[in-house]
């Protein structure tokens, strides 16, 4: 479909060593893009490597640490423009609340640092690269919208992931830049697998039991693939959603209706 060939354009991607950023990554390149991604660790310049591979298109890959203002900046001031930014870049890990230890405070604040400081930082730096026509995608969560026990740093972090994005879709609205979010369900992705470990571990059940239960509440049962996300990302960076700033897709397989 014409509205999905992104020739020409050129799309960044945190996040994206693995997980729905790989996913996200590689559709844009097999639809056209000049895809660039942005992960922390050195697994990123490998993953550029077999996106390119795949796809057949140049994919390039940054090493940067998104909580860290000089490396965003080191990285955004070496490209000449973006047209799509994907802020995926996020981190999950179990915080409760009755953990009073100072790893757990520390846990808590890491969140905080890399899914809050770290998409504000590395927004800030991708929007004087992005002309009018362009946009923005925040990747948020479902429970931006709701919440789980024991994830109180996660679910924080992506209930404000909603509020930023609000906020920018009011700011940039003025220079013709989209801003949006994309909330996903469950997705097998590294951490939610750590999550369901975790889950299984403190309740002593196996991992298949629990995932079963998720399953059973959603509308559509199964747990997705990072593939199966990157429709959505695509969708909203075209033109078929050109009147769509300020929202939210639940890509959930109907866990959450509203």
């Amino acid at each position: 479909m014409q509205a999905l060939d992104f020739s020409d354009q050129t799309v960044l991607i945190t996040g994206a060593s693995r997980g729905i950023g790989y996913g996200v990554a590689q559709l844009f390149a097999e639809c056209g893009a000049d895809v660039h991604i942005m992960a922390r660790g050195q697994d990123t310049l490998e993953a550029a490597s077999t996106l390119s591979d795949k796809t057949n298109r140049q994919v390039t890959g940054w090493v940067c640490d998104i909580t860290n203002s000089q490396s965003v900046d080191s990285v955004f001031s070496q490209l000449p423009k973006l047209d799509t930014f994907v802020a995926n870049a996020g981190l999950e890990l179990v915080t409760p609340i009755t953990d009073t230890t100072s790893e757990a405070e520390a846990r808590f604040r890491r969140v905080i640092d890399v899914n809050v400081i770290g998409t504000y930082l590395s927004t800030r730096a991708a929007v004087p690269l992005i002309k009018g026509g362009g946009n923005i995608i925040i990747t948020s969560s479902i429970w931006g919208t709701t919440a789980e026990a024991e994830l109180g740093a996660y679910i924080a972090s992506k209930h404000a992931n909603l509020g930023f994005m609000r906020v920018l879709a009011k700011e940039l609205g003025p220079r013709d830049i989209r801003v949006n979010a994309v909330c996903p369900g469950w997705v097998l992705t590294d951490p939610a697998r750590e999550t369901l470990r975790q889950m299984a571990q403190e309740r002593d059940v196996s991992e298949d039991v629990v995932a079963s239960e998720i399953s059973s509440q959603q509308s559509l049962p199964g747990i997705q693939s990072p593939a199966d996300m990157a429709l959505s990302y695509l969708y909203l960076a075209s033109s078929l959603a050109k009147n769509i700033t300020g929202q939210k897709i639940n890509a959930d397989r109907g866990a959450v209706q509203g």
